[in-house]
């Protein structure tokens, strides 16, 4: 899934956005495509589900209230089919308890809607290095010190 380079500008994420707004879906979808990001925009969250490159992606960005499912119990089929990606979730309706729940069910950031553009694009900077990071630490094995040497 996650190739890590020696620089974040050295290859594109993949982010995939779902929801149902239009206009929210298209304004990411364009800011994101902008800055160099590969996307894909779903209007329900079960076509998300059911695109097979979900399972690929670096990050998803959820829309708390969709009319199939929400961006919480999205985000937990998308980890029980081994998906480890960064989890950005948008709300019209936000306030400390869903803040709350969101970290609890795996979400990197939440952000209050109206969205905006810097407020996402930073979230998901952050998302994505904490994805490479750990799959960079995966990656290396341990050194073990034995003796004090």
């Amino acid at each position: 899934m996650l190739s890590v380079s020696s620089s974040p500008r050295d290859r594109r994420y993949t982010v995939l956005v779902s929801d149902d707004d239009p206009g929210v879906r298209r304004g990411l979808l364009l800011m994101l495509r902008a800055r160099g990001y590969t996307v894909s925009g779903y209007t329900t969250g079960s076509a998300l589900l059911a695109d097979p490159r979900a399972r690929e992606a670096d990050c998803v960005i959820l829309d708390y209230r969709m009319p199939d499912i929400d961006g919480l119990t999205l985000l937990d089929h998308l980890r029980r089919q081994g998906w480890r990606g960064g989890a950005i979730l948008i709300s019209g309706f936000y306030d400390e308890d869903l803040e709350q729940r969101a970290r609890a069910a795996g979400f990197d950031q939440v952000i209050p809607k109206p969205v905006i553009g810097r407020a996402v694009l930073e979230a998901l900077r952050q998302a994505v290095g904490d994805v490479a990071r750990r799959a960079l630490t995966r990656r290396q094995p341990m050194a073990l010190t034995v003796g004090g040497q």
